[in-house]
Order: structure tokens, then C-alpha cells, then sequence
């Protein structure tokens, strides 16, 4: 029988925001901590006093749980263990954890309940407390949704304090001398004559003693590492070419293999003539997969070209062949029947938007985001290789446990029979979260009988085979009334990011999807009479979690329109939006990046600046981008960020992050769409999807503000508030307003 809890449909019902019915527990069992998965595997003189730490004759190694997928988490998390256990950084070495239910995710939980990160009401700290439960029975260990340093913020500490006390203890029983007089630094306990005992000369001695768990953390005025700019651990594999990804992987007698699977996405299989690719040099077999076909040969370039000469057939998909019809599904969405939820009803907004309000200017507009595809620069790729009993695999994903059950499904073994073996990622973006790359492999493994098999998709193979960010239009109504905003409606229509993957886990998704209006049923303004309506849209492309997911569409709606109805009040879009804002820390990010960018000074002829300020995974991040008209187009010159995070644990890679991620909103807004054509994706390559190139970049300044009580994650906030800022500073300079992305099809870019 697997070791691993079959995930069921009566016991896991978390949709996007609601904990429902058919998880049953008790305290006891959310009380228990889950067992300790490193001490069955512990040799001799080797000590582990938690999931996250084991210490030898040799090295201390963190275990983490979370898969680095460039955001560079493992830096982050190793900071988190030096602090507490009083080690270098470098004296660190890292090794990420088997799929484990010890390793869930306890942060991605707040993410699962549809209440406002600074609501703390009964009602809130249930449903987060509900899904905590959950989360932890269920063992979900997911990396995503910006929640990597906060699951690892007080768990790592713990771990490190824990190991630190444990550790003197041992040397205290070791020489005599009470736990009291003993110290810790850089990687030893210390005796009171100054002498240094290893941590490492200690693991043997402390691996006879149980766990010291009545431990204190080191308050942040004492921290002498955490908040220190430090150099990321992968920086020199990564910047001399040297940093090893599944692609780079090489085990004996390997085959390489690649796939073309039904373009036309979630069409079934095609009728194949394999005559030419049977002929062609280095071929050692042809296997059919779900809904495709593949070769595997000598070497990828064979496997590639090989599979490419294979005619196909392909049926049609169940999604609208041509994307004019895409558009209108969701343009039909706007009705009472499709209505998922009302997150705001604040006021009388049908009253202030009626015929009869008086007194007031009325406006309205419609926006549009278009599909997008993650593009990361390493193609999806998976090493397997089939046991007399399951399989091993060797993969950069983001869900290990729920990968060992797909796998196990294809293979026919039980999921702890499901070997994996998590690898560095070259990028993600959410991509890494689906699984047809590795059951794919695993068909392939299956078929050439215990010889490893790489399958590698060729760049064309990823875009088409992509599970791209949701269609989405806005629809806004607003009423002005004494120079300000009086009233919103603001209503947006898509299909459901999390309906669409909870049914590829097999899951039901219970409850409204808070994605549809992610950043916007959030948003901290107090508009006298406010709407914000979410409509679901029957799925139409496969779609899946894109970074920063729906706010990185719906926001873009919200901050564009609200800019909108400032100006067109004669307003001031700094000011006003101060003024409609009531949270503290939305105050101050905003206050921040205006004085940042020394928001009201003059610009020159062809300038403009745009302003935009947006929640999303708890994170309030304010914006302002300058742009300048010129004769080849819109330069975007320069960027200013504020974001709120609790604590900069890591200040060198929260810039970079900020930075990543304004570059990724920008470029996608600008460049970045995925369209259809009888029913296959149109944009194959970096050609055709290309994002920012370098010299279009501008400078961006970064500014972390930690008023908050809770720490944050930063890889997804900063994405949301660079196109809304964007589109407001191109109407600034220019006039021209922008509601459609990409924005290239109605503005040019120098």
C-alpha cells in the first residue's frame, strides 16, 4: 500500500477561496507534526532534529522544500538557518527535500481564502486557520503563489534555533559545562575558555539526544546576517554557464527523446505516418503517448527532427478554433447567470450610476488581455527510468507529490514508488506546475524498459503545448462628482485559472475563483459607492497559473480606469488616490514611490509619468513608470517601486526580484500575446513572443518598506502594477489611452 495519502475527492475540496466540506479533522491530528522524514534515512554518527536540517562528520545541510525556479529562494532559506544557528552562509550546503508531507506549505493556505491580507477578523482567521488544517493533513507541498519565504520565514528559524540548542546541549553533556555558559559562532559551540567545538565533531553526540524544542528566536535588531546583502549561491554557476538544469542532465546509456502532441489542445490523439521518421539515422523506437506521438533516438537534435516527419492528422479541440470567437465567449459572459461573485458592493452604485443620479460626470470603458504563454528559456523537459519496481524521475517541478501520483497512474505502481529527484529549474513563470512533460516521459520510459530516456520539447512543442494565462476583459463604469471619484463599477469576465487546474489534479474547486478579479476586489480604496463583480467564463484554451495569475489582467482593468476617472475629474492621480486610500501600508507604498520619483516635478516636452498601486499575495507595490514620445516611439525611461514586505530578509535578491518581475509586466504588456487559428496557438517561438528586449529596459529603483507584521514573498507582486502604470504614462506623454494588451497594436515602441 502507498505511504503516500491518496488525495481524494471527498477528502481534498479547496477551491480558489473556500474551504468546503468533506476535510474532516481533529485538533489532535492539526496539533501532531507530521514525522521526520530525514531520520529514516540517517547513518551512523549523523543527526537530523528537524525536516529541514541534517548535520555529519562532514557538512550542515539545509533541506528545502521549495523548488528554486530562478527566484532564488535557496539563498533566501539558507540566511533563514545561519541566522538561528550562528553558521556562514557558505559553510551552508543545500539539497532540496523528497516529496514529504512534512513539507507542506503552510503560507500558500492564506493565499486559498478570499479575505483581505490585513483582515483580521474571527471570520478570516478561521478560514485561514481551515485551510492551514487542510494544507497540513493533506501534506500540499506546492511551490508557488509567492508564498516560498513565507512558509520558510518562522519554519527555518525554528529549525535553525532548535539545532543550535540541541547542539549545545550535546557539547554541554560532552564536557561538563552547563548549557548556560556555552555560545555559539560561526559553526561551533563555544566553551567558556574560548574553546571551539564543530558542529560537525558534535552531530554523532547529538544524535543520541532528543531535540531541544523550548527555543527562542533572535529578534531582528540582533540579526547579523538576515537584511545583509549577500550573493545568491547559485551566482557563479548561473553567470559562468556552469549551472546544471534537467536539460544538462547525462546518466549512462541515456536515449533522448522528443514528442509532438495534438496542437490543437486537449484534441485527442492523431492518425500518424511514421514511414519517413522509421528511416531516419540514430531512431531506436516510436511511442505513442496521450494524444501524440513520440521518437526516441541517439540524441535530441534526432529525436527532434525525427518526430517533425511523422504526418499527422489532427482532430479538432473543444475549444473555438478561431479567436474572435475566444473574445466573444467572454464578452458573453457579463450576465446574472455566469456572475461567480460580488466581491464589493459598497454604497449604492446602481443609484450613483443611475439616469437620475445628479451632479455627476459619467464615464465607461472596456479593456482586453489577451492569452500569454511562460516561456521559460528551459523547455520542459524529464529523465525517467523505469525499476523492477517504479520509476525514477528526474524534473524541476513545483507539485512533487501530486507528480508522484500522476506518474505512479501512468506507470501502474503505487506513488511512494515514484522515485523523484527535484532539479534546479531554468525558469517557471507557473509553467512547471502541470505534469504532461513528465507522465509523457514516463509513457516513453515505460516502453523502452529500464533504459533512461530524456524527453526534451523542442521550443515550438512548449509554446503549443503551453497552459497559457486566461483570457480576460474589463468592463468599467464610473461617476465624478466634486473633483473626485464617486462611484465604480468595475466588472471582469474570464475563464477559471483554478477550475481549469484543480480539474487536471482531479479535484473539484469549491466556491468562487478570487483570481477573476485578483488586485481588484482587494483594492484598498474607499469609493463611496463601489462594485467589483467577477463573471466565469466556460473554459475555453487550457489555461494555468501565469506570474501573479489574475491581478496580472485584472489590475491592469482597475488602476487603468481608475487613472481614467482621475484625470478626466481634473485630478491629481498621486493625490487622489491618497485620498480614497484608508490602509496604512497602501499609504505608504504609494507616499514612497512618489517620493521616490519626485512625483509633480516637471518633465520635459514628450514626458509623462504613470502611477499604479496593487495587492496581490499580500503585498502591496506601487509603481511609476516615465516614458518620452519620440520620433522611433515610446521609450520607457525609468521605473520607480515600493513594496511591502515585513521584512527584507535578502536585500540584493528582493531587488533583482522587483526588478525581474517589472521587466516581465512591462515586456508582456507591451509584446506578449498567444492567438489561435483553427484551434492552434499562432506564436511559436521568442519571434513571435518576445517580451522586453535589453535596450528597451529602463532603470528601475527599488524600495522594500517593512511597516508590516507578517513577512511577504516577492516574486509575483511587482508584475501587476507595470502595465496599468505603464498605460497611465503613455496617456500622459501622449494623450492616447491604452485598453487592449499588447499594447504594440496600437503604440510603438522604440
Amino acid at each position: 500500500m502507498s505511504k503516500l495519502k491518496k488525495i481524494t475527492r471527498r477528502s481534498f475540496m479547496i477551491g480558489s477561496g473556500l474551504v468546503a466540506g468533506g476535510v474532516a479533522f481533529g485538533a489532535y491530528k492539526v496539533a501532531t507534526p507530521h514525522a521526520n522524514p530525514l531520520l529514516a534515512e540517517l547513518r551512523e554518527g549523523e543527526a537530523a532534529f528537524t525536516p529541514f536540517i541534517k548535520i555529519t562528520a562532514d557538512a550542515v545541510t539545509l533541506i528545502t522544500p521549495h523548488t528554486d525556479v530562478g527566484q532564488g529562494v535557496q539563498t533566501a532559506q539558507a540566511l533563514l538557518i545561519a541566522e538561528e544557528l550562528d553558521i556562514d552562509l557558505d559553510k551552508v550546503t543545500l539539497s532540496f527535500g523528497a516529496p514529504d508531507p512534512a513539507y507542506y506549505n503552510t503560507a500558500l493556505a492564506d493565499e486559498a481564502v478570499p479575505f483581505q491580507s490585513a483582515d483580521d477578523s474571527l471570520a478570516a482567521r478561521s478560514a485561514r486557520g481551515a485551510a492551514g488544517a487542510a494544507f497540513k493533513l493533506l501534506g500540499l507541498m506546492v511551490t508557488g503563489g509567492s508564498s516560498s519565504v513565507p512558509d520558510s520565514y518562522e519554519k527555518l528559524r525554528m529549525a535553525g534555533a532548535v539545532a543550535r540548542e540541541t547542539l549545545k546541549k550535546a557539547a554541554a553533556d560532552q564536557t561538563g559545562q552547563p548549557v548556560s555558559a556555552l555560545q555559539t559562532k560561526q559553526g561551533a559551540v563555544v566553551l567558556p575558555d574560548g574553546t571551539r567545538i564543530a558542529y560537525t565533531d558534535l552531530a554523532k553526540a547529538a544524535a543520541d539526544i532528543a531535540p531541544v524544542t523550548d527555543v527562542s528566536l533572535r529578534d531582528p535588531s540582533e540579526w547579523k546576517r538576515l537584511g545583509k546583502p549577500v550573493l545568491r549561491n547559485d551566482i557563479v554557476a548561473k553567470s559562468t554557464g556552469t549551472q546544471r538544469y534537467t536539460i544538462d542532465l547525462e546518466l549512462d546509456g541515456m536515449l533522448h527523446a522528443s514528442v509532438r502532441t495534438n496542437p490543437k489542445r486537449g484534441g485527442s490523439a492523431a492518425q500518424y505516418d511514421t514511414a519517413a521518421a522509421e528511416q531516419m539515422r540514430g531512431i531506436s523506437a516510436i511511442v505513442p503517448v496521450i494524444n501524440g506521438i513520440a521518437v526516441v533516438a541517439d540524441n535530441t537534435w534526432r529525436a527532434i527532427r525525427a518526430v517533425n516527419a511523422i504526418g499527422c492528422e489532427w482532430p479538432d479541440a473543444p475549444y473555438p478554433a478561431e479567436m474572435a470567437d475566444h473574445w466573444q465567449a467572454v464578452s458573453d459572459s457579463f450576465t446574472d447567470d455566469a456572475l461567480d461573485k460580488e466581491w464589493r458592493n459598497d454604497g449604492d452604485v446602481n443609484a450613483a450610476l443611475g439616469k437620475d443620479a445628479k451632479g455627476v460626470q459619467q464615464i465607461e470603458a472596456e479593456y482586453f488581455a489577451p492569452y500569454v504563454a511562460h516561456q521559460p528559456l528551459e523547455p520542459l523537459c524529464a529523465v525517467a527510468r523505469t525499476l523492477e519496481t517504479g520509476i525514477e524521475i528526474w524534473i524541476a517541478h513545483q507539485m512533487s507529490r501530486f507528480l508522484q501520483q500522476k506518474v505512479a497512474a501512468v506507470v501502474g505502481c503505487d506513488a511512494d514508488e515514484v522515485i523523484f529527484h527535484q532539479q534546479m529549474a531554468g525558469g517557471s513563470f507557473g509553467h512547471r506546475l502541470e505534469f504532461d512533460v513528465v507522465t509523457q516521459a514516463a509513457e516513453i520510459a515505460v516502453a523502452m524498459k529500464g533504459k533512461p530516456v530524456k524527453l526534451t520539447y523542442s521550443r515550438e512543442e512548449d509554446f503549443a503545448q503551453d497552459y497559457v494565462r486566461q483570457i480576460s476583459i474589463g468592463r468599467a463604469k464610473g461617476a465624478l462628482k466634486d473633483g473626485g471619484v464617486h462611484a465604480w463599477q468595475m466588472d471582469i469576465a474570464s475563464p477559471s485559472v483554478t477550475a481549469s487546474q484543480m480539474t487536471r489534479l482531479g479535484q473539484p474547486a469549491a466556491g468562487p475563483d478570487t483570481q477573476i478579479a485578483a488586485g481588484v476586489w482587494n483594492m484598498p480604496y474607499a469609493v463611496p459607492h463601489l462594485s467589483v463583480r467577477a463573471y466565469r467564463t466556460p473554459e475555453l484554451a487550457p489555461i494555468s497559473s501565469w506570474r501573479s495569475v489574475g491581478a496580472s489582467s485584472a489590475a491592469f482593468f482597475a488602476e487603468s480606469f481608475l487613472d481614467e476617472m482621475i484625470h478626466a475629474a481634473g485630478a491629481d492621480p498621486v493625490a487622489e488616490r491618497l485620498r480614497l486610500i484608508q490602509s496604512p501600508l497602501h499609504r505608504a507604498v504609494l507616499e514612497a514611490v512618489a517620493e521616490m520619483s519626485d512625483w509633480g516635478a516637471p518633465l520635459g516636452q514628450g514626458q509623462g509619468r504613470g502611477v499604479a498601486i496593487v495587492e496581490s499575495f499580500g503585498v502591496p507595490t506601487a509603481e511609476v513608470v516615465q516614458v518620452r514620445d519620440t520620433s522611433r516611439g515610446i521609450v520607457i525611461e525609468k521605473v520607480w517601486v515600493a513594496a511591502e514586505v515585513g521584512q527584507v530578509l535578502d536585500p540584493i535578491n528582493f531587488e533583482n526580484n522587483v526588478m525581474g518581475g517589472v521587466a516581465w509586466g512591462l515586456g508582456h504588456a507591451m509584446n506578449c500575446e498567444i492567438t489561435f487559428t483553427d484551434g492552434v496557438a499562432d506564436q511559436r517561438n521568442f519571434d513571435m513572443h518576445d517580451g522586453i528586449r535589453m535596450a528597451q529596459c529602463p532603470q528601475i529603483e527599488v524600495r522594500g518598506l517593512t511597516n508590516g507584521d507578517k513577512v511577504r514573498g516577492i516574486g509575483e507582486p511587482p508584475v501587476p502594477p507595470a502595465a496599468p502604470a505603464l498605460a497611465n504614462a503613455i496617456f500622459a506623454a501622449t494623450g492616447q489611452r491604452v485598453r487592449r494588451m499588447p499594447f504594440w497594436n496600437n503604440v510603438d515602441f522604440a
